[in-house]
């Protein structure tokens, strides 16, 4: 598996256009140009997505990563590369389609 690292300072949205953040921001020891890198441990909530389902509001509200046993960890947990699978969730956790990922750091090849 390779991809891009996944930081503090990426852009991560919902497929409808909301925002994605860490509920916590990333403080670990593991840094890429000065923002902690983005493990497992972290989880996303969404705000500011628009979507409706038949006219009633159906915003995406979480991002759940599903992290590969790549063997890169950072403070103990696996990280988070642009290329690990993930679903935007409902409040009711309807899957909603895979978080869009704008800005990622430094390529990763595990092999």
């Amino acid at each position: 598996m390779s991809g891009s690292l996944l930081h503090a300072g990426a852009v991560i949205g919902c497929p409808h256009g909301g925002r994605a953040a860490p509920v916590t921001t990333p403080s670990g020891g593991v840094r890429v140009d000065g923002a902690a890198v983005a493990t497992a441990d972290h989880a996303y909530v969404v705000a500011g997505c628009q979507h409706t389902v038949d006219d009633v509001p159906s915003p995406c509200v979480s991002v759940r990563w599903s992290v590969a046993d790549t063997g890169v960890t950072a403070d103990g947990a696996p990280v988070l590369l642009d290329t690990c699978a993930a679903q935007c969730f409902s409040a009711a956790l309807v899957p909603q389609g895979p978080p869009v990922v704008q800005a990622a750091q430094r390529k990763v090849t595990v092999r």
